[in-house]
């Protein structure tokens, strides 16, 4: 009961950091193209992999954010599927997420091509806690990531990421061995 109270009380903290931020409404605002599909593939350790469909309902940019003026941020829910061992002798795990996304433009490309890191801390649920030879302790995750991500075609519609993410139950269990990814994906925004 203690923990799913932790872990309440800080997913309450991540969703009011992000309505609190000092900006004010007229400092927010949203692009022609507010929402986004994306697909990833993961190359994962242990000799896991996997795919990630993830669907971002709302896009937008916060203004004049103290040390960092101009914010990208977005919120994104996404279902994992990840598989582990020989096709004779594997595992299948599944894990739904919904993490906010924050980035900031920090070069173009050929003065064009906008060039960003993004961080995000977000919370998932997997299927199975016994995956990869692992008990990963709890079926709730957080989900970490950190990584770069380039926009490109028409109105910079699409964009292409490269990530590392990482998957634990953040010390709320005594087993926590966590789930590392590599990621690559490809968004498409409309």
């Amino acid at each position: 009961m203690l923990i799913r109270i932790k872990k309440a009380a800080f997913a309450a903290i991540v969703f009011t950091i992000f309505q609190l931020m000092p900006v004010d409404a007229e400092a927010i605002s949203s692009n022609s193209r507010t929402q986004a599909i994306a697909v990833d593939f993961l190359i994962g350790s242990d000799d896991i992999s996997g795919v990630r469909l993830a669907y971002r309902p709302h896009q937008h940019q916060w203004h004049n954010v103290p040390y960092f003026d101009t914010l990208d941020v977005y919120w994104e829910m996404s279902v994992n599927f990840w598989e582990y061992g020989s096709e004779n002798s594997h595992e299948v795990n599944y894990a739904i997420a919904l993490s906010p996304v924050v980035g900031k433009t920090f070069h173009h490309i050929k003065g064009i091509y906008p060039l960003k890191w993004e961080f995000g801390i977000g919370v998932s649920l997997l299927e199975d806690t016994q995956f990869a030879g692992k008990d990963v302790g709890s079926h709730y995750q957080f989900e970490d990531r950190i990584g770069l991500t380039l926009a490109f075609g028409d109105n910079l519609a699409q964009s292409v990421s490269v990530r590392y993410m990482h998957y634990s139950n953040g010390g709320l269990n005594s087993k926590n061995p966590g789930l590392d990814f590599l990621n690559f994906a490809y968004a498409y925004n409309f």
